[in-house]
């Protein structure tokens, strides 16, 4: 695994951004994994400058989300639908026939996530997997003690998870109970991983994830069983980390040419 610690906000959002041109560069049709939440916005904003700018041109990418409330209509806007189109699809250009969103209202929801499944596989797979990380660890909405071996599936929010995202909806009673994600292992089968954490409430989940021991409690610490996974955080989020001089020595003295 590689740890990356930066000094801010701003910082991680530029690296990462870089990381997934990168990807981009070597494959113009690539399939990206796309995260919600707080924590890659910043990276999102950076790939529309540059797309604006005329440095980046991400026309033939493919995205698939990580996850979808269920029960909330697609045009809600809050929805998963919604926030992607809104931070990913319109601002980097991509075309809206290429993102895919599970479908939370679907009749047969077990049917909806095995079809997203499907989806990705007949995509090619996900090339880079962007990732935030919950203050409980969770990725994706794989909360603690989802299964390693998790494909895409229905599942039940955790308290934790619903009080953090009240400040989306205005209140946790807002926030829907189910959602639809991506399981660990689908998480697992991309080609590169990539989290980015920033902000001093992510500080304990990013030192479960990386040093802590690999456990369901912290879903995030399965980034330790894939061999290209890198995780961009900021000093706030490195706070906990017992290794941090270490990994600041490793990103110094990195061996020269392309990243992981």
């Amino acid at each position: 695994m590689e740890i990356v610690i930066l000094p801010g906000p701003d910082e991680v959002a530029r690296v990462a951004a870089q990381r997934v041109a990168d990807v981009v560069r070597r494959r113009r049709d690539a399939v990206i994994g796309l995260a919600t939440g707080s924590s890659p916005l910043g990276l999102y904003a950076e790939l529309a400058r540059r797309v604006a700018e005329g440095e980046l041109d991400l026309s033939g990418v493919s995205g698939f989300a990580l996850d979808e409330y269920v029960g909330i209509p697609p045009e809600h806007p809050e929805s998963y639908a919604s926030v992607i189109r809104r931070t990913v699809t319109e601002p980097l250009g991509l075309a809206p026939g290429r993102v895919h969103v599970p479908d939370g209202r679907a009749p047969d929801l077990h049917a909806a996530a095995d079809a997203y499944e499907r989806a990705i596989g007949a995509a090619g797979g996900i090339d880079v997997q962007v990732l935030g990380i919950g203050a409980n660890g969770h990725i994706g909405f794989n909360e603690p003690t989802s299964s390693f071996a998790s494909r895409t599936r229905v599942t039940t929010l955790a308290p934790r998870t619903r009080a953090d995202n009240a400040r989306f909806f205005g209140t946790p009673d807002e926030v829907p109970v189910h959602c639809l994600t991506q399981g660990l292992a689908t998480i697992l089968e991309a080609r590169r991983l990539l989290l980015v954490a920033q902000g001093v409430v992510k500080a304990v989940a990013v030192a479960a994830a990386v040093e802590g021991p690999l456990t369901s409690m912290c879903p995030a610490s399965v980034l330790q069983l894939h061999p290209r996974a890198t995780v961009l955080v900021d000093e706030a989020a490195a706070g906990r980390l017992r290794l941090a001089d270490y990994y600041r020595y490793m990103h110094a003295h990195r061996p020269a040419g392309p990243a992981p």
